[in-house]
């Protein structure tokens, strides 16, 4: 991994931000003050970003590249969105890390280390905070959304109301009766 440092005042990495979906909602001030707690870092293809059972403060908004989400080894999903924020369960909940993160090509996140709100004060915390946390609560409640769709979809397949004995098994269809 290759890591920059702290970004102040980086007018090409605000303007690049304002054009990403996830930070519509927010003005330039509060970007500037993300960008000042924030980091890029950069990751060869196989690198891992965050490591499942591990701990740690750190969020990652996807700048570009791909990354693949996997828990106990297997592979949950890939995604190549930019904006995406990875690494938001451990630093909302202190939680150790839920799953692996990949990078699958050149990546490149912005690294935002949630404990830097611990040291301000006043109107500075409170934005950084508001930041962080209306991100954090519109990308759950995107990923709530489609998780309950795919919950829906899941169920509609395997529903028992299309399900057919006929279709079993001999001997079971036996144990059935």
């Amino acid at each position: 991994m290759i890591q920059s440092s702290f970004l102040k005042d980086n007018e090409k990495i605000l303007q690049s931000l304002k054009r990403i979906p996830t930070f519509d909602p927010f003005g330039e001030n509060e970007l500037r003050g993300l960008l000042k707690r924030s980091k890029l870092h950069k990751y060869a293809p196989g690198e891992t970003i965050i490591k499942e059972g591990g701990t740690g403060s750190w969020i990652y908004f996807l700048v570009y590249g791909e990354v693949s989400i996997a828990q106990q080894g297997r592979i949950v999903t890939t995604t190549s969105r930019q904006g995406e924020l990875i690494g938001e369960m451990g630093a909302i909940d202190g939680a150790r890390r839920s799953a692996t993160v990949v990078a699958q090509k050149e990546t490149v996140c912005m690294a935002t280390d949630t404990r830097q709100v611990r040291h301000l004060t006043g109107y500075d915390r409170m934005a950084y905070s508001y930041i962080l946390y209306r991100v954090f609560a519109e990308v759950l409640a995107d990923r709530l959304r489609a998780t309950t769709r795919e919950l829906i979809e899941t169920r509609e397949r395997f529903s028992l109301s299309r399900w057919r004995p006929q279709r079993l098994i001999p001997g079971l269809r036996r144990l059935m009766s």
